[in-house]
């Protein structure tokens, strides 16, 4: 038996027409993937701040405009509550792979080819799992799993098709950080925020902590369980500064 098929590369230039035609090249992809029936199980990795919502949300658009019926779910839903994360020390590890429920996680995905299954949920503004977000869906003809912990072998496995949203670590440290400005200043009005813990310093100081997340547990958490699913996927997107794909790499 021989090794996994090498990636192809191929550049990605915007046109008037379409600014970010990358993502029309991947539903391509994903249509040709697609069995005769039942479901395509996509799933869509990188690192923390990358844009997997983004895309799977423009991705489900795209193709529901092709007449698939799409659900997108997260794997932050299958993460271990907060309270089990403290009792076991893995508070300030949340998104490595010990944080995970990946059991249930491949469980779903696996169930969801025959019948309807129910998703737990995440609340980034709590931090925390919410049962108040948690729901129940149909098998439909496409469901995009998006989030970490997605590695094969292991929940990875589960999925048909693989992406890898890549961008450069300068880029997405940026990205981590507007994100997190974003909801610290939305935890101003809002006490029951995971983030309002932050409001008594200034944009400055809240920065600072950000920058301390992303090198302490989301910086590592990358190199270390997260990039190697690049070398796993089916297929690599890459984005450049501007969120804008510039470059695929697609396996076989």
């Amino acid at each position: 038996m021989g090794g996994p098929k090498s990636l192809s590369r191929v550049p990605v230039e915007p046109t008037g027409d379409d600014p970010d035609p990358g993502v029309m090249m991947i539903v391509r992809r994903l249509v040709e993937a697609h069995p005769p029936r039942g479901v395509l199980v996509v799933g869509l990795t990188g690192a923390v701040a990358a844009g997997k919502s983004v895309l799977a949300d423009k991705l489900k658009t795209a193709l529901a405009q092709n007449g698939a019926r799409v659900e997108v779910a997260q794997t932050d839903g299958f993460l271990l509550p907060n309270t089990k994360l403290e009792a076991m020390g893995l508070l300030d590890q949340k998104g490595f792979p010990a944080s995970y429920d990946t059991q249930g996680l491949v469980q779903a995905l696996t169930d969801i080819r025959t019948g309807p299954v129910s998703l737990p949920a995440y609340s980034h503004v709590t931090y925390d799992i919410d049962p108040a977000l948690a729901r129940r869906i149909n098998p439909p003809d496409v469901l995009i799993i998006e989030g970490l912990n997605l590695r094969r072998p292991g929940a990875g496995a589960a999925c048909d098709q693989l992406i890898y949203l890549d961008a450069e670590e300068a880029d997405l440290e940026t990205w981590f950080t507007a994100r997190f400005l974003t909801l610290w200043e939305a935890a101003e009005h809002d006490p029951t925020s995971f983030y309002a813990r932050f409001r008594h310093l200034d944009r400055a100081g809240a920065a600072g902590v950000a920058k301390w997340v992303w090198e302490a547990i989301n910086l590592p958490n990358l190199r270390a369980h997260i990039r190697p699913a690049k070398e796993e996927a089916d297929l690599v997107a890459h984005k450049s500064a501007d969120h804008r794909i510039d470059a695929l790499e697609m396996r076989g």
